[in-house]
């Protein structure tokens, strides 16, 4: 089916409307921008314990005090694989609930939020590894959809910047019929406008691989033009930035490809962030699909790679339950 604007992922990146740390904004005291540039983690739930609950709540960070002592043991320990977690999948949860959670579980980034919840992730020691931007609805392949995505990643390049934060996402868009070298060529073009205002930030510009297959909403986007590996690749060795990198989808590149862990030896270079999900169907990424998850984290830092792995599978069951299995199976 033909994807509308609502089934973009930019509409479901966080917004002030779920109630969590942006719509507090008026509200937030003072202290909130210097925590987070200040203090860790411990010593920001110290002054929340020691001041009262006005303070916590101000922040956003309901019962974060209490929630130190109870917590249960972190799942992320090992320290080779930073996992990340992506807000979408856990809606209704609020940024700031799933942060709270995200940190108590040693994760390091909550992804695809957008800059007004940061100073709140960065209270918690936490980044957003992946910014929003444009959708996967539009993208580079269209050039009549170029402006509007320009604009979308310059500004969203300066907001990383500003805030030390690593990876904006970008995406192809659809093909609409054009053939694969029109649409390459569109796609250089349009992305070679952009990528030196990323390289004078140090900010990476992420192109997402997604599948074309599974006609599910926010499980599959037939007619996307980059859904496979190597078409994502030879846009970027087009463009020829090493801030232009790949986003390798390690769920849409099984629906499409397979053989996971040989693209990820050979591409590894172009590869700037992964996303996990459980296929089929995109769920908890357990016994209960097909990917062997330990055995790519393996391969993934056998690379080398310094970057973030984020969670992005729906939850069939506790969200949070599901999502600390999935940290601690990711821990390797």
């Amino acid at each position: 089916m033909k994807p509308t604007g609502v089934m973009a992922r930019e509409m479901h990146a966080a917004s002030a409307a779920d109630g969590g740390w942006a719509a507090r904004k008026d509200t937030e005291p003072a202290v909130s921008k210097s925590t987070a540039g200040g203090l860790t983690r411990r010593s920001l739930l110290k002054r929340l314990a020691g001041g009262g609950l006005a303070l916590g709540a101000g922040l956003g960070l309901p019962g974060i005090a209490r929630a130190e002592e109870t917590a249960a043991p972190k799942q992320a320990t090992k320290g080779r694989v930073k996992q990340s977690v992506i807000y979408w999948c856990y809606k209704p949860m609020t940024v700031p609930e799933l942060a709270t959670q995200a940190a108590g579980m040693g994760l390091k980034s909550v992804e695809l939020v957008t800059p007004e919840y940061w100073p709140g992730l960065k209270a918690l020691g936490l980044i957003c590894a992946m910014a929003p931007s444009h959708g996967f609805a539009k993208g580079f392949a269209q050039r009549s959809e170029h402006e509007e995505c320009l604009r979308l990643l310059h500004q969203r390049i300066d907001d990383c910047a500003a805030a030390g934060f690593p990876n904006v996402i970008t995406f192809s868009g659809y093909r609409r019929g054009l053939s694969n070298e029109i649409a390459l060529a569109n796609m250089v073009d349009g992305l070679k406008q952009i990528v030196g205002y990323a390289e004078k930030q140090r900010v990476n510009l992420c192109l997402e691989v997604l599948n074309s297959r599974v006609h599910v909403e926010m499980k599959g986007h037939p007619d996307y033009f980059c859904d496979h590996v190597e078409t994502a690749i030879e846009v970027c060795r087009r463009v020829g930035s090493d801030r232009l990198k790949l986003l390798f989808d390690i769920y849409h590149v099984q629906i499409m490809q397979g053989d996971l862990i040989t693209r990820i030896r050979q591409y590894h270079p172009y590869i700037a962030h992964y996303h996990t999900g459980g296929n089929p169907g995109r769920n908890e990424i357990d016994e209960t699909q097909e990917i062997g998850y330990p055995a790519i984290m393996r391969a993934i830092v056998d690379t080398g790679y310094q970057g973030y792995v984020g969670q992005e599978f729906i939850p069939t069951r506790d969200k949070m339950t599901s999502l600390r299995q999935a940290v601690k199976l990711c821990d390797v």
